[in-house]
């Protein structure tokens, strides 16, 4: 064997060598990460299921925290991971932070789109503006908030829909979960009905209701709201829990209407008269 190939024997074993020892690091750090990941989640869930229970936090203030917390925590962990990579595989960390400062700066002019949406998203989580199962409409979209994050907001719409959101197209947020939310109930009626009779009627059920745990004021009939086409309107409107409008609303339909028809009392529909002339 001449030194040429002894030369190679050796340099390939090195490599080998420091393959392995590489790989090994790595997977160390994988692995880490792989239980870092979990316990980390499970301690800040912990902490601030304590520290709701401390300061008697709404669920959905506690949901909003964690969800919050826990992407904070994923962010600096994998930023870790990936700092750690670098230095196993002999990368210099310095050098490295030093030119990400640069091009970061760089960057940051075309960025603006990224820092607005970090100072939006800390402003509406600072005021409380929406949080977790909220519903909300805001920017364009409504339906029930799954989380808010520094940089975007997710919003599941009722058809199932998952919303992405970048905070910084959020400009007005309309909040339907804060305080009672309205029932309103409109029943026509035929214009040949006494008008008397169909509110007692309508009011008997109204009051039936308000045993109903749902219903925090009311329902009452409020009286005719319009002159139809072809029927007069009443208005019955309660307040209620939130979310529990909708649910409400059907039943009260559902009840009204079998009232009226065991009173005999007509709700119009559209008519079609067929007028036939006979050429004779």
């Amino acid at each position: 064997m001449n030194l040429f190939e002894e030369g190679m024997q050796f340099n390939l074993s090195e490599l080998v060598e420091l393959l392995i020892q590489v790989g090994l690091k790595v997977l160390v750090l994988l692995i880490g990460y792989a239980i870092a990941k979990p316990l980390g989640r499970k301690a800040i869930e912990t902490a601030i299921n304590r520290l709701s229970t401390q300061r008697k936090l709404s669920e959905g203030r506690n949901k909003t925290l964690q969800k919050l917390s826990v992407n904070l925590f994923s962010y600096a962990l994998i930023f870790i991971l990936v700092m750690m990579l670098f230095s196993a595989v002999g990368i210099e960390i310095g050098p490295l932070l030093a030119g990400a400062g640069i091009v970061g700066l760089a960057i940051g002019f075309g960025a603006q789109g990224l820092v607005s949406d970090i100072v939006t998203g800390f402003f509406i989580l600072l005021e409380r503006q929406v949080e977790v199962d909220d519903y909300v409409t805001a920017g364009g979209y409504d339906g029930i908030v799954e989380e808010v994050g520094i940089r975007t907001t997710r919003i599941r719409s009722f058809d199932g829909t998952l919303n992405f959101i970048p905070n910084r197209n959020i400009s007005g947020v309309a909040n339907h979960s804060r305080g009672n939310m309205r029932a309103l109930v409109d029943i026509g009626i035929g214009y040949d009905e006494n008008i008397d009779e169909a509110m007692a009627v309508l009011q008997k059920v109204a009051q039936d209701f308000q045993a109903d745990e749902r219903f925090k004021e009311g329902p009452d009939v409020l009286g005719v709201q319009s002159l139809g086409s072809s029927d007069v309107v009443i208005r019955i409107l309660g307040k209620t829990e939130n979310m529990e409008q909708w649910a409400v609303e059907r039943d009260l339909r559902k009840a009204m209407k079998e009232a009226l028809d065991a009173a005999g009392i007509e709700i119009p529909f559209p008519h079609q008269v067929y007028v036939h002339k006979n050429e004779e």
